[in-house]
């Protein structure tokens, strides 16, 4: 059982190209700036979109392939027909039905009597913990067990693909981290294939085994976040991960830029060519005047803005390298450190992860 996608969908301007493949079992995280293409995959998966080019197929248990939407044959299963369960991100219940009806609604559009469906309803109302909420409407639900009233109407029609619409982002921060660990739970019993879109790294850290990052409708990295978390192929992710992302030409362990600025790692087995420096805000040292003994990595650079995050600063530097560094609250009161302030930032060459573009 898996999914194999080919998505080709143009609104507009806007281009969307890209290919997926969802394994049973996995949960993968699809992550992406606002605008990047996101809710288009999900909704042509669920066949809200129809695609324009491409093909998607499902697989079922014994092997079959099932074609779910291929416009060079004239093939679109319509959204009720397909092997799919959606997760909204405002959950899209129904305000004048009860917990238990907006479940079986689901299973009513598939056919199924009232009495099955309701049943199975409860059913799945009680597997989320829900059981004694039946008769309640949505308004008089938090945000977390609408929530789970949600997840329960999706995972009631026995999906083969469980679609998740940023699931935790209509709730507050003081709901959220629970949330996401009962949703984890949850999903851990769902043995198809699982896939969620958001913009939280969190989420994705906490939620998949796998991420696909999107940018301006195309795929730009895949793999374990770990994997995405060290080698970040572009400033979103690195930025999204908390990473330094310096591009430029490789050789000899010297990353030259696009300005003429060099960054020199010890990492000089790669092969001459283009490549990506990575550098952790922490490993950034800061200093009012050129430090004794100039480390390898030395520049001047401009304080551009200082961003105040609980027991951590994150001070944005401009340069002929741009970094963003990070620095305790005793340091930046040592320092008095101002926008628009100059400093010297250095970091070790033995802190410094280059690989190739």
């Amino acid at each position: 059982m898996s999914l194999r996608a080919e998505i080709g969908v143009t609104v507009g301007e806007f281009d969307l190209d890209v290919d997926l493949t969802l394994d049973p079992g996995e949960v993968v995280a699809l992550l992406g700036p606002n605008g990047a293409g996101k809710t288009t995959i999900l909704r042509a998966l669920a066949g809200l979109v129809p695609l324009d080019r491409g093909r998607i197929t499902v697989s079922d248990p014994d092997g079959e392939t099932v074609v779910l939407d291929d416009p060079m044959t004239d093939v679109f299963v319509p959204p009720e027909r397909r092997p799919i369960g959606v997760v909204f991100q405002d959950y899209l219940l129904f305000d004048h039905l009860s917990a238990l009806d907006n479940v079986a609604f689901g299973l009513r559009a598939r056919g199924i009597d009232r009495h099955m469906a309701a049943s199975r309803a409860l059913d799945w109302l009680t597997r989320v913990g829900l059981g004694d909420r039946t008769g309640q409407r949505p308004r008089t639900l938090s945000g977390g067990q609408a929530q789970r009233v949600a997840l329960a109407r999706a995972l009631a029609t026995d999906p083969r693909l469980l679609l998740l619409d940023e699931p935790l982002a209509a709730l507050d921060a003081g709901t959220r981290g629970e949330v996401r660990r009962d949703l984890r739970r949850h999903l851990a019993g769902f043995d198809g294939m699982r896939l969620l879109i958001t913009h939280d790294p969190v989420d994705a850290y906490v939620l998949a085994d796998r991420v696909i990052v999107l940018e301006a409708g195309r795929i730009v990295q895949t793999g374990s976040l770990s994997h995405v978390t060290a080698h970040p192929r572009s400033r979103y992710v690195a930025e999204l991960v908390g990473i330094n992302l310096i591009d430029g030409h490789l050789d000899a362990g010297v990353l030259t830029t696009a300005n003429g600025a060099e960054v020199v790692s010890i990492d000089a087995d790669h092969p001459p060519g283009h490549a990506h420096a990575a550098i952790s805000p922490g490993a950034i040292a800061l200093y009012r005047f050129r430090p004794d003994g100039s480390p390898r990595n030395t520049w001047r650079c401009a304080v551009a803005d200082i961003d105040h995050q609980l027991d951590r600063i994150r001070v944005v530097l401009d340069g002929p390298v741009p970094l963003v560094a990070e620095i305790t609250p005793q340091a930046l009161a040592t320092l008095e450190l101002r926008p628009g302030d100059e400093v010297w930032a250095t970091v070790k060459a033995t802190e410094v992860r280059t690989y190739p573009a």
